[in-house]
């Protein structure tokens, strides 16, 4: 099944890893509701307020991913934004708060979409352009 006629291959290959990123997101909102509503004390009463906001932020990502997808341009540059954040996110748990098993994997699943979304295939397609 081919979502895009217009689209190349890293261009899909890019909304498919920034959906897997919009789904973590959505997974870690669930888990932040499930845990509020358990009444652990730790998480004080703001929790609600983050789920909220985290669902917010994984519906964005989760919107990018699907223009993706469906080979529209206008997710490429909110895609590659994301990738720079979640780049400084990662160097943050990599380094200052000492967890890299979480770091890692978000810093090289960032590489690999950032590179994919600035291939040359995928520059001539968000120009409008057709791959010679």
């Amino acid at each position: 099944m081919r979502l895009s006629s217009t689209a190349p291959r890293t261009v899909l290959a890019a909304g498919a890893l920034v959906g897997l990123q919009g789904l973590v997101a959505l997974v870690f909102t669930v888990l932040l509701l499930v845990r509020g509503l358990s009444g652990d004390s730790e998480l004080g009463t703001n929790v609600f307020g983050e789920a909220a906001y985290f669902a917010v932020l994984a519906a964005g990502v989760l919107a990018c991913a699907g223009g993706l997808l469906i080979g529209k341009t206008w997710a490429r540059s909110p895609s590659v934004v994301l990738q720079v954040l979640l780049l400084g996110v990662a160097w943050y748990a990599i380094g200052p708060s000492g967890r890299p098993l979480y770091g890692v994997p978000v810093a090289v699943l960032s590489l690999v979409t950032l590179v994919l979304l600035f291939r040359p295939a995928t520059n001539l397609w968000a120009q409008g352009e057709e791959p010679q």
